[in-house]
């Protein structure tokens, strides 16, 4: 039965929410909806954790565990089916993470307070339905639902240029979308030997392996470019900075730390996992492209004054990193990517977060303008250097583990242009430093420049249990790498892996 299958509460829990938000009468009934909403969540994807682990441990070896199908619409052979290995498992742990600590930092938000948490509670139905989807369709219809609540949330609850922004985010995605939904169609249409029954599974296409290679080599670019939009490939990242400046904290920190994953989950999945030999030919051209990425995020990121604007530019670059890896086509650099994928989530969930606050207090994002919050707000002075040191690779801290693993997998090609592509993309770790302590020197050890600054207050209750809370998962990253690594190395399909010649 349907309701038998733990993975479609992460779909009936944000629906059961959006019910509850519907009936609220308070601000304080909407944050206890938010909070346990997300706590429940959060419960569900550590138990799946749990029993995932023992399920392995006990030699269960499918490619995806907590399967189950049902008939939605039979003519197309649409089906509600669902499934989980290591890699989703993460990011629905991710997924949770954040949207719990969004919601407390969103604690204050005004104005129309339930209306933005029914429509951050429908984009998080999105993510976490494209993260256990298994069908196509399904999964192309949780990330348009994903998607669309942009546009509200930035146009109504954002800053600054907030109309042009929305506009622009919402543009390009559906460029992108446009792309992805003729990808999949072709997929559909070639997704079984001749004669036989059509099917939207990702297992059973990767079974029939009867995609043909001249179809794919045309249904792989628009399936990647239709992704790597939303993962701010360039030349296509264009939306992210404005998207991510004018977004309130919970919403960047949402769009930032899960939706751009999408891109990135959705690349790895689908057209890496369904056309690898046009993977393995066409690899070379999105190489390319991603490594501008990596370097143009930033360079970008070290000439802008706007805190936010820093942080977007930043989150090209580490997700040109996530996108980079995945185009190696090997096993170190995957489990990279999909590291990556995690530590960029936290991290930049933890640097909007307390930018949100920093901004709140001092009513401007400018570092030109401010300066000496290292004494006034010595607590989320301190929270910012930890997420900036997690930015730059502190050993420890998960930035470190990922970039790692990125950079030893990806050196593991012997030919000259992918090393030398890896030397270029290492470029940015130097990069990154210079940003991040930059910010951190002007904004936090340099001189006050507003003397009305010193009247601030540090963190609350909520703000405190939102950034400790991202900061131990950061650290969890950088200490126990092998878990980590272990849980993502478990997913990986040894016949994709012979269809790519990887090791």
């Amino acid at each position: 039965m349907l309701f038998c299958n733990p993975l479609i509460y992460f779909v009936v829990i944000p629906l059961v929410m959006l019910a509850c938000l519907a009936l609220c009468r308070n601000i304080k009934q909407i944050r206890a909806v938010a909070v346990v909403g997300s706590l429940a969540l959060t419960a569900l994807s550590i138990w799946l954790l749990c029993d995932y682990l023992a399920q392995r441990a006990a030699g269960v070896d499918a490619p995806m565990l907590f399967t189950g199908s049902w008939s939605w619409f039979g003519p197309l052979n649409i089906n509600l089916a669902v499934g989980v290995d290591g890699i989703s498992i993460a990011m629905l742990i991710l997924s949770s993470i954040i949207l719990l600590t969004g919601s407390f930092a969103s604690w204050k938000i005004e104005p129309h307070t339930k209306d933005f948490f029914l429509w951050l509670i429908l984009l998080s139905t999105g993510v976490f339905g494209f993260f256990i989807s298994i069908d196509l369709f399904t999964m192309f219809m949780f990330y348009e639902v994903a998607l669309i609540p942009m546009y509200l949330l930035i146009g109504v609850w954002g800053s600054g240029n907030k109309n042009y922004s929305a506009m622009k985010l919402t543009l390009m995605l559906m460029g992108g979308s446009a792309f992805l939904m003729l990808g999949l169609i072709g997929i559909y249409y070639h997704s079984a030997p001749a004669g036989q029954t059509l099917t939207w599974n990702l297992l059973e296409i990767a079974q029939n392996a009867s995609i043909e290679r001249g179809w794919q080599y045309f249904l792989f670019p628009m399936t990647f470019v239709g992704f790597g939009v939303l993962g701010a490939m360039f030349p296509f990242h264009t939306w992210s900075p404005d998207g991510h400046a004018s977004a309130p904290t919970a919403v960047s920190m949402l769009h930032a730390g899960v939706l751009m994953k999408l891109g990135g989950y959705g690349c790895f999945r689908v057209a890496i996992y369904l056309m690898p030999e046009a993977a393995q030919e066409l690899a070379w051209i999105f190489l390319i492209l991603t490594g501008v990425s990596v370097v143009y995020g930033a360079f970008s990121a070290c000439v802008q004054t706007d805190l936010k604007y820093i942080n977007a530019y930043s989150s090209v670059s580490h997700c040109g990193l996530v996108l980079f890896a995945i185009l190696m086509l090997n096993t170190t650099a995957m489990t990279g990517a999909i590291m990556q994928m995690l530590s960029h989530g936290l991290m930049t969930a933890l640097f909007f977060a307390l930018i949100g606050m920093i901004y709140g207090r001092t009513h401007t994002r400018d570092i030109r303008l401010m300066g000496g919050l290292m004494k006034i707000m010595p607590f989320l002075a301190v929270c910012y250097v930890i997420a900036g040191f997690a930015s730059l690779g502190l050993p420890g801290l998960s930035g470190f583990v990922a970039e790692m693993t990125i950079f030893v997998g990806s050196f593991e090609q012997s030919d000259f242009f992918h090393r030398a592509f890896t030397i270029v993309a290492c470029c940015s770790i130097v990069i990154t430093a210079v940003y991040i302590l930059r910010v951190v020197g002007k904004l936090l050890l340099g001189a006050v420049q507003d003397e009305h600054h010193l009247q601030l207050t540090d963190a609350t209750w909520w703000e405190r249990t939102s950034t400790v809370t991202l900061i131990l998962s950061v650290a969890a990253i950088g200490c126990f790498p092998n878990f980590f690594a272990d849980l993502i190395r478990f997913t990986f399909s040894p016949a994709i892996f012979a269809a790519l010649g990887m090791n």
